[in-house]
């Protein structure tokens, strides 16, 4: 009321300027969100996370795995590790796949295989509490609801009840959804879970596809090499330790 007038404000309830209205509450929702500081961030999208999967908390620590491979030959595995919403570089594992279902390669095997590597590491150093002797709250696969289905059998098998869900993406290789064993959730309602599921998801291929050009590369090499007269395999092997050190590997390849 302004001076003895009433000012009415129209909320347009359906059609177009409805959209419109929602449109601008979020965006005003997103601008406050800007002005707060980086752990609130993390925070309300951790918690995001958290109600949008149905998780008992935040996850504070996410695993994230991937396969990569062109046929039956070095086939590897990443594991990449995201402490609150940032990456810990120095938790990064690579695995060399050492199973194959017939002698082709099989997505579902070498991921079942990865996580009981890595779930029977953690028994051995879970007195440790570090490294693999920690837990995360929350596992991510490269995949969709197959990859989940596949791998939750492996995690029960162990007793441990760590939510696995998988990370989906479109034709056009870019993040989608989040499968479940039922089904997919949808993340692009909520920009900050988006952003963060598709930096761990493109950080988990990047780590497994630079592993694998990595040992194409050497194993390229080191044929070359035994073609050499007077070399063998075992100083072919040598001489790739030797000259061809890994720059920058952190990882451990079990």
């Amino acid at each position: 009321q302004r001076a003895g007038h009433k000012v009415w404000v129209h909320v347009p309830q359906r059609g177009e300027k409805s959209t419109l209205a929602d449109m601008a509450v979020r965006n005003a929702q997103e601008e406050v969100r800007r002005a707060t500081t980086a752990e609130e961030k993390t925070a309300y999208t951790l918690e995001a996370l958290q109600k949008m999967l149905n998780l008992p908390q935040p996850p504070r620590r996410m695993e994230s795995f991937d396969i990569s491979n062109t046929g039956a030959s070095d086939i590897v595995a990443s594991m990449v590790v995201y402490q609150g919403a940032k990456p810990l570089k120095s938790a990064y594992r690579r695995f060399q796949i050492k199973e194959l279902t017939g002698g082709h390669p099989d997505d579902y095997g070498s991921m079942r295989e990865v996580l009981s590597r890595r779930l029977t590491e953690y028994e051995a150093h879970k007195e440790e509490g570090k490294g693999f002797g920690r837990l995360p709250d929350l596992i991510l696969l490269d995949g969709g609801k197959g990859h989940v289905a596949a791998v939750r059998p492996v995690v029960d098998s162990f007793g441990l009840d760590i939510p696995v869900f998988g990370m989906v993406k479109d034709d056009r290789h870019r993040t989608r959804a989040i499968a479940e064993d039922g089904g997919e959730i949808a993340i692009n309602s909520k920009r900050t879970v988006f952003t963060l599921i598709s930096t761990i998801q493109e950080e988990v291929h990047r780590w497994a596809i630079g592993y694998h050009r990595q040992r194409r590369k050497k194993s390229a090499i080191g044929t070359t090499l035994t073609q050499i007269e007077g070399i063998g395999e075992t100083r072919a092997r040598a001489l790739l330790r030797r000259y061809l050190k890994e720059d920058g590997d952190v990882s451990e390849r079990l």
